[in-house]
């Protein structure tokens, strides 16, 4: 029986894997440890994983060194999700991303180091936006890192430490850098939920610049099942690189809100505002990286994935509705205005 600890395990892209690889290894046992800060949530972790005697929560911070060190001692396997995630939220809150991203990601790291004894894998869930826009596409692992964020900056960061480790420590660390992924418990300030529940309210769909910008979209049930496959690669495969996990399709932000607004059956309406601030033009993955070695591809494509995500907010508004007042995010300007995105 192996333990996994997912940090940051209740929120999004974190809760899915937790639900995935419960169901996916019977004689698992799964250990959470997160903050449960305004993206994370409990109900995100189905009540079948939450309720069974083979899962383990507990309620803290990743910064809790000491916590961090218990749990990371317990453990086999280590897949490190907790973080602050949102690029428009890091424009004015942006301390915060580098005491949870960076620093945060240095405990993680650290217990994994002294507890190298007994752990065999330790997967690092990074951002592709690390890369910045595209200079080249598609984006391979070896793009320049060039964040235009605090948090993509943070994400940087944290992802080279993870590598400083494994150069130095010989940690068996793993670097994923996930595309934009999407999928039914998303937080409304991120697009696609705010554009679905829109649709549900009846609200103008709002557009930053002129929606051109495109992103590679993955659905978060394909990710749980890439970092599955890093966990369980031949180790001489894995340790020490980075994988890319996308679908090598990019779709434009407005595309997405044409493609939502179809699939409503309703005439699009859209509320177009300026453009966000360190905005990333071009994102496109190159999904050769992750094929060869972990063989992986995506599975779900962006149409099959929305459907089920609308279906989930059609049939969960008691759960999202507690979000609305975070649909939008404040971010502060060169003059000191504030504008609400």
């Amino acid at each position: 029986m192996k333990t996994i600890l997912v940090t940051g395990g209740a929120g999004f892209i974190g809760s899915n894997f937790v639900n995935y690889i419960f169901s996916t290894y019977p004689d698992y046992r799964v250990i959470v440890l997160d903050a449960l800060t305004y993206a994370g949530d409990i109900e995100n972790i189905l009540p079948q994983v939450r309720n069974s005697g083979r899962f383990e929560f507990w309620y803290g911070d990743i910064n809790n060194l000491d916590l961090v060190s218990d749990l990371v001692g317990r453990s086999d396997i280590v897949v490190h999700f907790a973080a602050e995630t949102h690029v428009a939220r890091s424009l004015y809150s942006h301390r915060v991303f580098f005491v949870t991203d960076v620093l945060g990601t240095q405990a993680v790291t650290n217990a994994v180091l002294k507890h190298g004894d007994r752990i065999e894998r330790f997967i690092h869930i990074s951002t592709s936006e690390v890369y910045g826009t595209a200079s080249y596409e598609p984006m391979d692992e070896d793009h320049p890192l060039n964040p235009t964020s605090p948090y993509a900056a943070a994400k940087a960061g944290a992802d080279r430490l993870v590598y400083s480790y494994v150069v130095a420590h010989q940690i068996p660390g793993v670097m994923i850098r996930p595309f934009n992924n999407f999928g039914p418990r998303q937080h409304l300030e991120k697009v696609v939920p705010r554009f679905i529940t829109s649709c549900i309210l009846n609200e103008p769909l709002t557009i930053h610049g002129d929606g051109s910008a495109a992103r590679d979209w993955v659905y978060a049930e394909d990710t749980a099942r890439a970092v599955d496959l890093a966990i369980h690669a031949p180790r001489e495969k894995v340790i020490g690189e980075v994988f890319n996990i996308g679908t090598g399709r990019a779709i434009s932000v407005l595309e997405i809100a044409k493609i939502i607004s179809a699939e409503f059956g309703v005439e699009e309406k859209l509320d177009y505002m300026t453009e966000r601030f360190g905005q990333v033009q071009k994102h496109i993955s190159s999904a050769a990286k992750a094929d060869e070695v972990l063989g992986f591809r995506a599975s779900v494509s962006f149409e099959q994935g929305l459907k089920k995500t609308i279906q989930w907010y059609k049939e969960n508004r008691s759960l999202w509705e507690k979000q609305m007042m975070m649909r939008h995010v404040p971010v502060k300007t060169k003059d000191g205005s504030v504008i609400w995105y």
